[in-house]
């Protein structure tokens, strides 16, 4: 990917150049990622605030990564 950075006068970052024919593949390879906002649906903030309350309680219950694929390969 070719990006040009933009910087100020002080020389921080303050933002990036992404040609067009570039910008155009990350649209098409992620759809919505013009928008300005994802409207997420309420049911999903609620499962991921029980699941975050449900963690808080009980910690140990949680699995690594390579433990949960573990887990789900078994299955396979």
């Amino acid at each position: 990917m070719n990006l040009q950075y933009i910087s100020d006068s002080k020389g921080k970052t303050t933002g990036v150049f992404i040609p067009i024919s570039e910008w155009i593949e990350l649209k098409n390879k992620y759809k919505g990622i013009d928008q300005e906002q994802i409207d997420i649906p309420d049911w999903q903030k609620n499962e991921v605030r029980e699941r975050l309350e449900e963690y808080k309680n009980n910690p140990e219950q949680a699995s690594d990564f390579d433990s949960a694929i573990d887990e789900i390969e078994k299955d396979l």
